[in-house]
């Protein structure tokens, strides 16, 4: 009877735990699905004159996220894609603090676990190499970025972002066939469930893309 008694109290904790977990992981993503959707709303319907402000606190919000998480890799990505979009509305010198903490956050997310999110570090972390300018001003590498975007290709070969940003890096290699078929597989990438607007913001990018491509080119 003993023993019963305490399979029953073990199995309950053990209930109570799960429970708990579950209810922690559901507001987890919650908080995700917040900064993602808030992101979003700033980059693609904004006026690009309010979008510094409105990332600033948007960066304030992240950072409290994954100071409560912060061995959860994809607060860490998040946080650095926001800090990074915040630099390129903020602009200059000046967005470069922004910018090294976006690289230090993506490694870290790296480390804890580079396929997160299907590799967004990577190409998170590719796109600042070929987009921030080099030594002694900054810490651009475009070696380093076409590593980085070839590992996210690697961990999300659909997918919208990994091949918009590989697109966008072969473009200003000027590689402009190779640029213009990774912008018609992002076009083709499947649609994000609860993504649609940064879905259609990325489409509009990739669009633009192919336009800067298409000019490139030789007319035949």
């Amino acid at each position: 009877m003993k023993k019963f008694i305490r399979s029953l109290t073990l199995f309950g904790l053990l209930v109570l735990a799960s429970q708990t977990l579950f209810a922690d992981t559901v507001s987890a993503s919650s908080e995700l699905v917040q900064l993602q959707n808030r992101w979003a709303e700033i980059k693609y319907n904004l006026p690009e004159k309010e979008r510094e402000k409105a990332f600033a606190a948007l960066v304030q919000e992240a950072e409290k996220a994954t100071a409560a998480h912060p061995s959860d890799a994809p607060f860490l990505i998040w946080e650095g894609i926001i800090r990074s979009t915040y630099a390129g509305a903020k602009g200059g010198l000046g967005a470069l603090g922004e910018v090294k903490k976006a690289k230090k956050l993506f490694e870290q997310a790296i480390e804890i676990d580079g396929s997160a999110m299907s590799g967004s570090a990577y190409t998170s972390l590719g796109s600042l190499y070929y987009q921030v300018p080099g030594w002694p001003v900054g810490f651009g590498d475009d070696e380093l970025a076409e590593e980085m975007l070839k590992k996210g290709l690697s961990l999300n070969p659909d997918g919208i972002d990994s091949n918009y940003f590989y697109g966008d890096f072969l473009l200003s290699q000027d590689r402009y066939q190779d640029a213009v078929l990774s912008f018609e597989k992002a076009l083709q990438a499947p649609p994000r469930p609860g993504r649609e607007l940064a879905d259609k913001g990325r489409k509009g990018e990739i669009e633009e893309g192919i336009l800067k491509v298409r000019k490139k080119l030789p007319k035949n």
